[in-house]
Order: structure tokens, then C-alpha cells, then sequence
């Protein structure tokens, strides 16, 4: 068995995301912005052609920012934390903007290539979207996923088995939804970055 889909969010916006900061386990909380998308996305997820997704299985990071945008999005309830969502750790690179990291690391530096200073390897970042995969694999149903923005953009990555250096092509904003699913035989990207809900904020 696996998993029909699996449907990516992104958690709403911070104050760290407005500025691009490189925000891993720092528990950032959401700004009000960033509420307001969650519920517009919540609202989406209960319409159709996704009706509740009353059979899916639901999962969320333990950070508040991703289990804020789970319970604004109406999906608290259901929704078990894992380890595995958890946001790249970005060790001494934690909170730097990209400016601020290529004056550290210089201009041919890339997070999806080097991986960040006294952090997470990227091979560890890309073995637990394995872990998410491989889980999948025995779901039977679609899976529902709560989490943060470069964490995603490796899941997306292993599922289409692309090197990790296409993180860096997979643009991800915040209260986004995102869909791994299948085409032919093979796992494909059915939806990407889709914020069609925020249209109602401006």
C-alpha cells in the first residue's frame, strides 16, 4: 500500500519569513498575517474538491508555528506531531538572511549543497523525508502534512529522486499547499506553491 497523496503545508508567515531569515528550530511564533492565511487555507482544505479530507491522516510539525497553522486550519484535533517535520536545523546559520550567509560563507555557497555551519548534513535532512516517504508507503490513505518551508522542498525533492541541490529551484511560501501524488506510474508534483486561498486577504 501507499499513500493516494500526500498534501504539503507550509505554515503561515512570521516575522522571520517576511525578512528571510533562516528560521529552523527557533520557535518563531506566527504573525497575525500569518493566522489569517492558515484560516483561509482551512477554508479551502473544508471545500471542495477536498471536502475535510475526512480520511487522512494528519500530521504536523512540533513546532508552534506549523501546530498553529494545523489548528487555524480546523485540523487540530486530528493531527499527531513527529520529529521528522521538524524544520532543517541550521546550527550557527540560524537566523542569518541570505546576504548575511554569503558574506559568511562567500557567493558560490548553497544551503542544498554545503549544508549549514554546525547544523543538520543535508544527507540527514534528506534521510528523514525518506522517513516520510518510507511511512507513506504503509498509510494506505492520503497524508496531511503540516511543516515548514526547506523541510517541504527536500520531501519534494526525494519523492521526484532528484539530487538535493533542486531544493534550491522549489520556491515555497508561507500558508502554501502543495500536493506529491502520481502520474503514470510515477510519483509527481500534482500541485506546487498554490496560494490561490490568500487572494481573499488582499
Amino acid at each position: 500500500m501507499t499513500a493516494r497523496r500526500i498534501l504539503l503545508v507550509r505554515h503561515g508567515r512570521t516575522a522571520w519569513s517576511v525578512t528571510g531569515r533562516h528560521t529552523g528550530r527557533t520557535d518563531v511564533p506566527m504573525l497575525d498575517e500569518g493566522r489569517v492565511g492558515a484560516k483561509l487555507l482551512g477554508d479551502r482544505l473544508q471545500g471542495l474538491p477536498w471536502s475535510g479530507l475526512p480520511d487522512a491522516e494528519v500530521r504536523t510539525s512540533p513546532l508552534s508555528r506549523a501546530r498553529e497553522t494545523c489548528e487555524l486550519a480546523g485540523f487540530g484535533e486530528r493531527a499527531e506531531p513527529w520529529d521528522a517535520l521538524l524544520e532543517w536545523d541550521y546550527g550557527r546559520d540560524e537566523g542569518l538572511t541570505p546576504a548575511a550567509l554569503r558574506e559568511r560563507h562567500g557567493a558560490d555557497w548553497t544551503i542544498w549543497r554545503d549544508g549549514p555551519e554546525g547544523g543538520e548534513p543535508v544527507a540527514a535532512l534528506m534521510a528523514r523525508a525518506d522517513e516520510i516517504i518510507a511511512h507513506s508507503r504503509t498509510a494506505g490513505r492520503d497524508l496531511l502534512l503540516f511543516a515548514h518551508g526547506h523541510l517541504l522542498r527536500a520531501l519534494a525533492v526525494r519523492w521526484l529522486g532528484l539530487d538535493p541541490s533542486y531544493g534550491a529551484r522549489l520556491r515555497l511560501d508561507p500558508a502554501s499547499l502543495s500536493v506529491l501524488s502520481w502520474a503514470y506510474g510515477e510519483r509527481a508534483l500534482e500541485r506546487w506553491n498554490d496560494t490561490g486561498h490568500l487572494d481573499a486577504a488582499d
